[in-house]
């Protein structure tokens, strides 16, 4: 971290053979990526580049992350939308209220009518305040950042790629001076940096954001080192933090300035105290239907004012969330017992949504966790060993899909093009597209570098597992290799008389009428990339059944590489135009110029 922690490097050198485990286990990381790889992709290639087209590159990490984005995506074509219905209440005094049945579901499935009923029900009628429940609750800091968390919250944050967040720390690291080595998977400092924690904080303190948080932490007798500071828990590096040297943030390019400001409000973070809550949860009876209304209020802002202005724009946006079901925050002073009166009540009519796609924040957090969904931070910390790659590596993993054509970026999500869904049908169940047994292997790399691993026992399975690999390549079943070809039904525009329908192929949904330029039937085709984005069998559906999209899509880019977004909408002589939001007016000027030979492609 310092010239001096350097210098005190080089006098205490230890002796290579000491290193001799983390040896063993780069050199069986970088002969197992080659053995299954190279073999694997000439053997996909030889037996599927008539179907897929090209050399089909398959990996011992990037082809079961692909296997994960194509589940997902296969997840969302198959998805079946179900309405269901939410009744909201007005009270007064004014709150507002959720129906639920008593338990937890707030949806009334199948049945429109009962929504009516009990809004006719409640309406203008008086009810009591059946329960009132007040809970205190705490929320400690965020740990310190390592390289997959901090990619993971500049994607959240400002739609930063993993390898743009790399690219901007990387710089941070070795031109500014500014904070610790990025490329680390450990969240936690070495008990020999804790005399550099005080200055650090202190050359935060001149800068006017950080500048009472940084005073806060210098003022504290002794700092809270228990979640901070753990040998045990750092391997090559320990978290990222801000050097102790001044800086210069005028020198800083504006992604430089976005990167270190997460990392600098972290670092200043974990040394506040919890941010503690009041949630209050209200119950309303009225002629026995009940309505649940919850309120959040914010007591001591704790390590959550660090963050400021910020911090409370991300509760307005989660709250903004809470209201869409009709929770808000605003609950005036209620007791149980209390009578109200139903001024209002509405019923509003919804529909399930399929899982959404990974965007690189989620996709980094499976990847770390080998596909298991895991939220709690302990848990997750304790699975990194398991995990697909390395932190250096999963950013360079994720572009090397982008670069095969597996994977693109549509706005923030990530996803599976036609051939990247085709080379994972052509493996289908094979072992290589397990994340678990990929995530398993990186275990007993972490063990071989720790010591307690066997690395020729582990050779020995890569070697066999890259022969049988290319065997069952071989002896693929042709039929496994074709496409897979979504039918979306009967033909809009000729299928009422022919019967003809709408099948994917290649290039495009088409109708099945057509036979060759010399028969080319009714003519009705929608084509699969449009102004640079695919078009996923859900979006044709919806363009085929509504004449547009449901929602204003991301990913299309103009004639000149920028990025927009519009809906899609089928015109009457068969040609998809665009339709802009309200907002945005210059991009929508770019993108005309992309509309037409879009259509038309």
């Amino acid at each position: 971290m310092t010239k001096q922690a350097i210098r005190e490097g080089f006098e205490k050198l230890r002796p290579g053979e000491q290193l001799a485990d983390l040896e063993a286990a780069a050199r069986s990381r970088s002969e197992a990526d080659w053995l299954v790889g190279m073999n694997a992709t000439r053997a996909a290639t030889i037996r599927g580049r008539a179907w897929v087209g090209g050399v089909v590159s398959l990996g011992r990490v990037q082809t079961p992350t692909l296997a994960m984005i194509v589940k997902r995506e296969r997840e969302i074509q198959a998805f079946v939308p179900e309405p269901y219905w939410l009744v909201h209440g007005t009270f007064d005094p004014r709150y507002q209220g959720l129906w639920f049945d008593g338990k937890d579901e707030t949806r009334i499935f199948g049945d429109p009518n009962r929504a009516d009923e009990i809004v006719a029900k409640v309406e203008g009628k008086d009810g009591i305040v059946e329960k009132v429940e007040r809970k205190e609750q705490s929320e400690r800091a965020p740990l310190l950042y390592d390289l997959t968390t901090l990619q993971r919250e500049s994607n959240r944050r400002y739609s930063f790629s993993a390898r743009r967040t790399l690219q901007a720390a990387q710089s941070l690291y070795e031109s500014k001076k500014a904070i610790t080595y990025p490329r680390t998977s450990s969240r936690f400092l070495s008990g020999d940096l804790v005399p550099q924690l005080k200055p650090t904080a202190a050359t935060l303190a001149p800068i006017s954001e950080y500048s009472a948080a940084a005073r806060y932490v210098l003022d504290l007798v002794q700092l809270p080192l228990g979640r901070v500071v753990s040998d045990a828990k750092v391997d090559d590096h320990h978290a990222i933090i801000p050097t102790d040297i001044e800086h210069d943030m005028s020198a800083f390019s504006p992604d430089e300035r976005r990167v270190f400001d997460l990392i600098a409000r972290r670092f200043l973070a974990v040394f506040h105290p919890p941010a503690r809550y009041a949630r209050t949860t209200v119950v309303t009876l009225v002629e026995e239907e009940r309505f649940r209304t919850r309120g959040k209020i914010t007591l001591e802002a704790g390590w959550r004012g660090v963050y400021g202005l910020e911090t409370e724009e991300e509760l307005k946006a989660k709250q903004s969330e809470e209201d869409s079901e009709g929770e808000g925050t605003e609950i005036p002073p209620l007791e149980q017992g209390q009578t109200v009166r139903c001024v209002a009540a509405e019923s509003e009519a919804k529909e399930t949504k399929p899982p959404p796609r990974y965007t690189e924040a989620t996709l980094l957090s499976a990847m770390e966790t080998a596909g298991k969904l895991i939220d709690d931070e302990e848990l997750r910390e304790a699975m990194k060993d398991s995990g697909l790659g390395t932190p250096a590596t999963r950013a360079e993993t994720i572009e090397t899909l982008i670069r095969r054509e597996y994977i693109e970026r549509a706005g923030r999500d990530l996803q599976a093009t036609p051939k990247g869904i085709q080379v994972i049908t052509m493996l289908e169940e094979h072992k290589l597209t397990s994340p678990e047994l990929t995530g398993d292997w990186e275990k007993r790399l972490s063990d071989i570098e720790h010591g307690s691993g066997d690395r020729e026992a582990f050779m020995r399975e890569i070697v066999g597992f890259a022969k049988e690999t290319v065997e069952q390549i071989a002896a693929l079943d042709k039929e496994k290799l074709r496409p897979e070809r979504v039918e979306l039904g009967q033909c809009p525009r000729c299928g009422a008389v022919t019967g003809e329908i709408i099948r994917e192929n290649s290039r495009a949904y088409g109708c099945t009428s057509w036979k060759s330029r010399e028969e080319p039937g009714c003519g009705f085709v929608i084509w699969k990339r449009v102004a640079g984005r695919t078009i996923t069998p859900e979006v044709a559906r919806q363009l085929m059944e509504e004449g547009r999209t449901k929602e204003v899509l991301s990913g299309f880019r103009s004639r000149s590489g920028k990025p927009f977004r519009a809906r899609l909408v089928f015109t009457q002589d068969g040609k998809v135009e665009f339709d802009f939001p309200p907002r945005g007016q210059a991009s929508e000027q770019q993108a005309e110029q992309t509309a037409e030979p879009a259509a038309a492609e």
